[in-house]
């Protein structure tokens, strides 16, 4: 898979898992990752500093600005904006722009931006390359649809195919509790398949805030299916853009065609899901439908899955009852959702990487004495041979 292909951040606990453990030479190594040796340095001085932590990548906003648009045009910009709130950069550029005053537009958007006038579903300007999955089933979208205008706690659960836009399933539970979000994804999976990986947010029923690792025993089912789990960013719902534009076709169509009431929820949902799929074509698939590009997986749903094997030789140690684990002398708390659970843990010079199955769940730093958290579920070098994913 190319470097660009894949989360950065996976790719960097990757390469300090490898170059730690000594397994090939770094010029090999850098090679592989399709970095140079000063940056694989740098990644590996970064992890005996700071640990997982500090592998991820750092902000580049400049911590000054001196070209900074002068205050006066910046009280220019917001007068007009205040005359036509509902008016965007572009817009207000043409009002300057017959005044004699000419702001590029993106310089226009950072003002308003500064000045919290932007909603958040318009504050990332469009994409110039459309980053999607190469193919259907490698990854599906989760989230809840909001509570507004559905008379219930919560929307509809939503679930999106990220490579052809195809809305796998729009149910709604009406609620976020966990038992009725299984069925309806035992659903999904009966008639779907299995996707490769799924990404939601740090919402309920798949995080729990309260847990020392956010996870649920859904989360935890999720993964016996053999699927990755990635966790959008906290308060980044543009990480989950796909799902979001759907929710917003979803709320315009409800708008202007009357939501529906109590009893026809559902019949409404299915009937707004079948357009969507089969009718209404989608600028980012060349006008075609998402059924049109959309297969159903190959990967079968299995009920009562096997439980997972290590590799010969792995370090595996058994989640105790209270959801912790007994490791150089000391209980460290794991998660309470893996209880019962076998675990592989990975020794790192006084680090200890612990991982169920191929997620990375907690950082040990025996140095420190300090556990840390990884609510990042990235994809482990370790296959386990119960996954559908290990050719072996």
């Amino acid at each position: 898979m190319a470097w660009g292909m894949v989360d950065i951040e996976e790719q960097r606990v990757r390469f300090v898992v490898s170059a730690s453990r000594g397994e090939r030479t770094m010029q090999e190594l850098c090679r592989e990752f399709e970095i140079s040796r000063p940056t694989g340095y740098l990644w590996l001085r970064r992890y005996h500093e700071g640990g997982v932590a500090a592998v991820v990548e750092k902000s580049r906003r400049p911590h000054h600005s001196p070209e900074r648009t002068a205050r006066a045009l910046e009280e220019r910009v917001l007068a007009l904006r205040q005359q036509r709130p509902d008016w965007g950069a572009r817009k207000l550029r043409v009002l300057l722009k017959d005044s004699g005053v000419h702001l590029p537009v993106i310089t226009i958007h950072r003002i308003l931006l500064r000045e919290g006038l932007v909603r958040t579903e318009d504050r990332h300007r469009p994409a110039v390359q459309r980053f999607s999955r190469s193919a259907a089933n490698q990854l599906w979208q989760m989230d809840f649809k909001g509570p507004v205008g559905w008379q219930a706690p919560a929307g509809p659960l939503s679930i999106l195919d990220d490579h052809s836009r195809y809305a796998i399933a729009l149910q709604g539970t009406w609620s976020t509790k966990a038992e009725p979000v299984k069925e309806r994804l035992e659903e999904a999976f009966q008639q779907c398949g299995v996707p490769e990986a799924m990404l939601m947010d740090h919402g309920t029923p798949w995080w729990n805030m309260k847990a020392i690792t956010g996870w649920t025993w859904l989360t935890v089912w999720l993964m016996k299916q053999g699927i990755r789990l990635y966790f959008s960013g906290y308060g980044h719902p543009q990480t989950q853009g796909k799902v979001e534009r759907f929710h917003g076709a979803l709320q315009a169509a409800a708008r202007r065609r009357g939501w529906p009431a109590a009893p026809e929820r559902q019949r409404w949902l299915d009937e707004f899901r079948y357009e969507y799929n089969h009718v209404r074509p989608h600028e980012a698939l060349e006008m075609k439908t998402p059924a049109a590009v959309w297969k159903k997986s190959e990967r079968k749903f299995q009920r009562r899955p096997a439980e997972w094997d290590y590799e010969p030789g792995a370090e595996v140690r058994k989640i105790s009852a209270a959801g912790g684990l007994t490791v150089a002398g000391r209980r460290w708390e794991i998660s309470r959702a893996l209880a019962g659970e076998w675990v592989q843990l990975v020794r790192l010079e006084q680090r200890i990487l612990v991982y169920y199955c191929r997620s990375v769940v907690r950082e040990l730093d025996l140095a420190q004495q300090r556990s840390t958290a990884v609510d990042r579920c990235w994809h482990s070098t370790f296959l386990c041979k119960g996954s559908p994913d290990n050719n072996v």
